[in-house]
């Protein structure tokens, strides 16, 4: 994991028995650090979103909301190194195929935003964004899947990705991180024309690190 990831992750990923091997922030560090370990110990490494198979199982979940409401004429998906947008758009033309699948993603972290508009996979570079399970970049298989499936990219501003998650949060009731949040503030602020349209959005990731919240609400009730 890298060493800027979330503390709330981390103590999540430690609560099921994993332990956890610190590598930098940027995509390479965690890349090298894994091959390294894997070439030591004789691992397998199964890559966290550009294996077929992560693919087709992250897929399962646009498949399954098409099973429940029937077709759709938009579907939004966050996009980060690409996993869950090209499952979603694989299930989502294989059962709709005249909906439009719309991938969202930070514009402080737009890589796959910029690949996906001039045709080639430019990678990211340590971004700085809220949304810190999107600061991934495309892998080939996400790249090709997405070019052929996904209808297009859009970015969201930070604000934006906050006003989104206080929605989910208010109306909702659904705790959202700010990766998961990006889809619906697509939806929102992405300025498509959905009105009379059936929309389906992905929102996937919980991981919110809640200790100041409390700390606020503890502080509150001693004064």
């Amino acid at each position: 994991m890298p060493k800027s990831t979330s503390p709330v992750k981390m103590a999540a990923t430690r609560g099921y028995g994993a332990e956890i091997v610190l590598s930098g922030n940027k995509p390479t560090d965690r890349e090298e650090k894994a091959k390294r370990l894997s070439s030591e110990h004789g691992y397998t490494l199964i890559h966290p979103y550009d294996d077929l198979n992560v693919i087709y199982g992250a897929g399962t979940a646009a498949y399954e909301l098409i099973e429940d409401v029937d077709s759709l004429d938009f579907v939004f998906a966050p996009v980060g190194g690409g996993g869950l947008l090209s499952g979603s758009s694989i299930a989502v033309k294989g059962l709709c195929p005249e909906a439009r699948v719309i991938g969202v993603e930070p514009k402080n972290a737009d890589d796959a935003y910029r690949s996906f508009k001039t045709g080639k996979l430019i990678p990211s570079t340590n971004p700085q964004t809220i949304a810190d399970g999107l600061r991934t970049s495309l892998g080939k298989n996400t790249f090709k899947i997405i070019r052929e499936n996904v209808d297009d990219i859009i970015t969201v501003t930070e604000k934006q990705i906050i006003e989104a998650m206080k929605f989910l949060w208010e109306r909702m009731k659904l705790v959202v991180e700010p990766s998961g949040a990006v889809s619906l503030a697509g939806l929102m602020y992405g300025g498509l024309e959905v009105k009379r349209k059936r929309v389906g959005i992905i929102i996937s990731g919980g991981n919110i690190d809640l200790t100041n919240f409390f700390k606020l609400l503890e502080r509150k009730i001693k004064s």
